[in-house]
């Protein structure tokens, strides 16, 4: 990058352009904890540190650092976490190579994250699909019930498959969630392992209390990873992992940890992640977060009531207008909102989800009804109308060949047209929400081809025509 280019990279973070509905979910820093704020607007890089002693690092044996993670651990109900700095993408792959060796099978839903995918290929292990509800309505996923989740492990046990773990995401991006408590005992039956993919519900933890879903970790799940920048008040890339029970060795998830997290941790970082989650766990903090969504709930009630198509979700931070409902891709009215001065976090085919974070909204109300009816006003085609297409799964779906394989294996460039009966070499998945819907070691069939190949009308930009397949 020469200086011209740094200049523009320089200009474009400092830019305070339209309302911002997006992650972090600090809101451009309006809602920083105090101590993080105080060192931002200290002299630059004071708060820039190595491992000092007696700071230590996520898996140092002690240490400020480690004090700070066993603190956070027992006020949340775990017994022990770990603070991350690349984002729930390296403790989400930590956590699996804690709970799978190679050749091991492990059970995942459909909307799993692409970075546990890349955790299947780096630690050779074998992803077992099983569906989930579909809205076609919106073209979304729903969470699991018990009564899905124990056809999925009933199916398991005629087939005689062996899994070593179970992988749940709750809440979605969009924010659905269900209750974790029966799933996680049900699974717990089997003696599997739960890790719960929990980046989008860090606030759960501190909602007890509240009508939402219960946190994965107080209903019980071995793992739970966090993003504390997705659903706290933490900067980019902070994160954290939380163990507990007896199925899952801490020791062996310690050495995974540190297979994943930099040795040159930030300590910037490392002070977000504590302040994030001791913001909430004072009374000011609490009866803020209340507050807060009280709001929202408020925000979303008044849209609806003005004739909005805002669509019911289990966590109230999070907005899906239902775009499709009139005819407009999602994917055209994000850039039309943005040109207009309002940023969204998550354009689909069906929907925007506007993420409200932990920010004051005052005026979000009206300002959204004023754009949302200059949007039916606009020249935007309206040539996207539910239902969408069910994805073409079985319950239960298993790879040709092994992620691993199939990512190092010889492989050439196909048109989609033309990949009938072909293996996969690469992962295709929309980003965001990063939810594959090809993954390497899959065979692709006419039926799934015909699939992407509608989705590419409506996602042209993140669907390709041409694939990588094995040789």
């Amino acid at each position: 990058m020469d200086q011209g280019d740094s200049m523009r990279l320089s200009h474009f973070l400092t830019l305070q352009r339209g309302k911002s509905l997006f992650l972090p979910a600090h809101g451009r820093g309006k809602s920083l904890p105090n101590e993080i704020q105080s060192l931002l607007k200290g002299k630059p890089g004071v708060w820039d540190i190595p491992e000092l002693p007696g700071f230590g690092a996520p898996t140092c044996f002690d240490g400020a650092v480690r004090d700070s993670q066993n603190k956070s651990a027992e006020s949340l109900g775990a017994k022990k976490g770990w603070y991350g700095v690349n984002g729930a993408t390296g403790l989400l792959q930590a956590a699996l190579l804690a709970i799978a060796k190679p050749k091991d099978s492990v059970l995942m839903p459909r909307n799993v994250h692409k970075s546990i995918i890349h955790a299947c290929v780096l630690g050779d292990i074998n992803p077992i699909f099983f569906d989930l509800p579909f809205f076609d309505d919106r073209g979304h996923y729903f969470s699991p019930d018990y009564s899905w989740l124990k056809s999925v492990l009933e199916q398991i046990d005629r087939k005689i498959i062996k899994i070593a773990a179970v992988v749940i995401t709750n809440p979605t991006y969009q924010g659905y969630s269900s209750d974790l408590k029966p799933l996680i005992k049900l699974i717990h039956s089997k003696g599997l392992p739960v890790l719960v993919d929990e980046a989008h519900g860090s606030y759960f933890s501190f909602s007890e209390g509240n009508k939402f879903p219960k946190s994965a970790i107080s209903a019980g799940a071995d793992l739970v990873v966090q993003s504390l920048h997705k659903s706290s008040i933490g900067l980019v890339q902070t994160a954290a992992l939380w163990w507990q029970g007896r199925i899952v060795d801490p020791s062996i998830v310690d050495k995974s940890v540190a297979l994943f997290q930099t040795t040159s941790t930030s300590s910037l970082l490392l002070a977000s992640c504590e302040a994030s989650i001791t913001a909430w766990q004072t009374n000011k903090g609490r009866n803020r977060l209340r507050m807060i969504i009280k709001n929202a709930e408020n925000i979303s009630f008044k849209l609806r009531k003005a004739g909005l198509p805002i669509l019911d979700n289990q966590d109230p931070l999070k907005l899906i207008l239902h775009t499709s409902s009139v005819g407009i891709n999602g994917i055209n009215a994000d850039s039309w909102f943005i040109d207009n001065g309002v940023v969204p976090e998550l354009p689909e085919p069906g929907t925007i989800t506007f993420c409200l974070g932990f920010s004051d909204h005052r005026g979000l109300i009206s300002i959204l009804k004023k754009k949302w009816n200059q949007l039916l006003s606009s020249n935007l085609d309206k040539d996207c109308y539910p239902p969408f297409p069910k994805p073409p799964f079985s319950l239960l779906a298993c790879s040709e060949i092994s992620c691993l394989s199939a990512f190092r294996a010889p492989s050439q460039m196909v048109t989609l047209d033309k990949a009938d009966g072909r293996i996969s070499s690469e992962m295709i998945s929309p980003y965001p929400p990063g939810i594959p819907i090809l993954l390497p070691g899959e065979k692709l069939d006419q039926e799934r081809i015909d699939w992407m190949i509608y989705l590419r009308r409506f996602w042209p930009e993140q669907i390709p025509n041409e694939i990588m397949v094995v040789s």
